[in-house]
């Protein structure tokens, strides 16, 4: 019963890691567009794509936000390294949208004078 338990701990630690990578590669890509879009003055877009990066890393984070409530509830996870390579992805490409913020700013106070 105890084996079953850790392979379904294992499992859901292995479920959240993959929502993690997921939506926070969305959030990759939409930042990238949103890039794209400022390059091109296109700034309506580029902070629609901006908006869609942010709600990918948010479902991201509520994905690894759950794996941390129920560690403090006393649910015990095995170390996994997909889950710590989940972290660190979704750390890295926060920091990238947060910069894609700041970029389409500038672009768009460059493009005003």
């Amino acid at each position: 019963m105890e084996m079953k338990l850790m392979e379904e701990t294992e499992n859901e630690l292995l479920t959240v890691a993959m929502q993690i990578i997921i939506h926070a590669g969305n959030g990759r890509t939409k930042a990238q567009e949103a890039i794209t879009a400022a390059k091109k003055m296109e700034f309506a877009a580029a902070k629609e794509h901006l908006k869609e990066a942010k709600e990918n890393i948010l479902l991201a984070h509520k994905a690894q936000t759950e794996v941390i409530q129920n560690e403090a509830r006393g649910h015990n996870y095995e170390s996994c390294l997909l889950f710590t390579h989940a972290q660190d992805h979704l750390m890295t490409i926060t920091s990238e949208v947060n910069i894609t913020r700041d970029l389409i700013d500038l672009f768009e106070i460059v493009s005003t004078r």
